[in-house]
């Protein structure tokens, strides 16, 4: 199971950290990625992190985002920085290994004044 929280209304230029909390899953042996899904577009993996820490980012991220996984606490976080109109979305947390994966319900981020 993953659960996502820290979603919520940040102005232009803001900050945000989502963080997602895992159970019933060896979170150590997981890739993990944030996802994002923007009114009347398909959703788009925006960061992903490998088991091995390994990252890749979204280009329209890059430079603002940074993915980070904390294996013993079983969290995944993403911290969002010089937040844009257009990074508004519901952002979800996805797990997968070879077998298949697990998504969390998703968290709104809205980037407004």
């Amino acid at each position: 199971q993953l659960v996502e929280s820290g979603g919520g209304l940040v102005q232009p230029g803001g900050s945000l950290r989502l963080s997602c909390a895992a159970s019933g899953m060896i979170f150590r042996t997981y890739a993990m990625g944030w996802y994002r899904q923007a009114p009347g577009k398909q959703r788009e993996l925006v960061a992903a992190i490998g088991s091995d820490g390994s990252t890749n980012y979204v280009d329209s991220v890059k430079g603002r985002f940074t993915i980070s996984r904390d294996n013993a606490k079983k969290m995944l976080y993403l911290q969002m920085n010089s937040l844009k109109s257009e990074d508004t979305g519901v952002y979800y947390c996805k797990g997968w290994d070879t077998l298949g994966g697990y998504w969390g319900q998703g968290t709104q981020v809205t980037v407004s004044s």
